[in-house]
């Protein structure tokens, strides 16, 4: 795997998600209105946001403590899932619930982006396997 576009995948990963984990953590309802347009109603929707808040930080936690690591690929396979799935439900909720908040469209784009940026890292490593390999200098 290209070291370089590993890590800067993994860096790029762990601030985005860190950043939006805590987001959801401190405001579940702003995230949801930006994402979404609609509001968390319930004491068990704000729960639901605080806990993917936390999982999302931990994502970026993972991935910022993985950055150095050229054997990586189990993790960019997880990325690649987390950023497919994310795109499906994001469209999912726009195409079938009618939900669309300023951010939605951005952030189906990027995850889109990130997920294509997974793939990449995943072919250049099965393409040149010695590369994942090599010790970080």
């Amino acid at each position: 795997m290209s070291g370089v576009g590993v890590k800067n995948l993994l860096v790029v990963t762990a601030v985005i998600e860190a950043a939006t984990g805590l987001a959801l953590l401190l405001s579940p309802p702003l995230i949801a209105a930006l994402l979404l347009g609609a509001s968390l109603d319930t004491s068990a929707a704000l729960v639901v946001g605080r806990v993917a808040g936390a999982a999302l930080l931990s994502l970026g936690a993972a991935c910022w403590l993985g950055r150095n690591d050229r054997g990586a690929g189990g993790l960019i396979v997880a990325l690649l899932f987390y950023n497919a799935a994310t795109v499906a439900v994001l469209v999912h909720a726009n195409m079938g619930l009618s939900l669309s908040g300023i951010g939605l469209w951005p952030a189906v784009v990027l995850h889109a982006a990130m997920a294509a940026w997974c793939i990449s890292c995943l072919w250049i490593r099965r393409m040149n396997p010695s590369a994942s390999q090599r010790t970080q200098p």
